[in-house]
C-alpha cells in the first residue's frame, strides 16, 4: 500500500465524530486512524456489493470514471473483464449502426 497521503477535510455530525474519539481511546490509536479504518473497510465491502459494482460498472461505461478509478473499486481483475466487456458492447454498437 502506497505510504502517499493526502489531507481531507470534511464535516461530520458531531455524534460520529465523538464515538470515532471513543473507539479511538479504547483502541489507543487517534481518530484519523479510526476514520481510514472504516473508510478502507466500506470500500472493501462497496467492492462486493453486486448493485453497487454495476452502477461503478455503467459509470465506467458512460465514461464518468476512469479505467484506474474503476480499478482501485473493484479490483484489477474485475476492471480488466470490465474494460473487456465495454470494448465489445463498443464494438457491438459500431456494428448495429453499421448494419443500419
Amino acid at each position: 500500500m502506497s505510504t502517499d497521503k493526502k489531507r481531507v477535510q470534511f464535516r461530520a455530525p458531531n455524534r460520529l465524530i465523538d464515538r470515532a474519539d471513543a473507539l479511538a481511546a479504547v483502541l489507543g490509536e487517534d481518530r484519523t486512524d479510526v476514520l481510514v479504518t472504516a473508510l478502507r473497510e466500506y470500500l472493501q465491502d462497496a467492492a462486493h456489493d453486486d448493485a453497487l459494482t454495476q452502477e461503478i460498472a455503467a459509470a465506467y461505461y458512460d465514461d464518468e470514471i476512469t479505467f484506474e478509478q474503476l480499478k482501485a473499486l473493484v479490483g484489477a481483475e474485475e476492471a480488466a473483464n470490465l474494460r473487456v466487456l465495454k470494448q465489445q458492447l463498443d464494438e457491438d454498437f459500431v456494428d448495429e449502426v453499421a448494419d443500419a
